[in-house]
């Protein structure tokens, strides 16, 4: 299924609607909840979701592993508003990237 013309404009989409939610009720928004309890809580989940990864993957489930990757995503959207981060720096970082060696970069950051 294709999402749109332009995939990333779900993570813009996405952001947006975290961000409205950092002032929210948390009895009412369960995104207002993770934001009012704390970084702590939030870096619990993204633990938790990229375990839930893990496991759909050694089950070979696909439906499962997108739905649980799908968590882990938005769990670490959470974290990126937390830190008034938007998904266009990670976006920005990974183009920077692409097309280098890993090991290369990885030096050029241990340097």
């Amino acid at each position: 299924m294709k999402v749109g013309g332009d995939d990333g404009e779900i993570l813009t989409r996405l952001a947006q609607t975290l961000n409205a939610r950092k002032g929210a009720d948390p009895k009412l928004s369960y995104t207002a909840k993770l934001f009012a309890a704390g970084e702590d809580t939030i870096l619990k989940k993204i633990a938790e979701e990229a375990a839930e990864t893990l496991l759909a993957s050694k089950d070979g489930d696909r439906f499962h592993v997108v739905r649980e990757v799908a968590d882990l995503w938005f769990h670490c959207l959470v974290l990126l508003a937390y830190h008034n981060i938007g998904p266009n720096e990670v976006l920005s970082e990974l183009a920077r990237r692409e097309g280098l060696s890993g090991i290369e970069e990885k030096k050029a950051r241990e340097s």
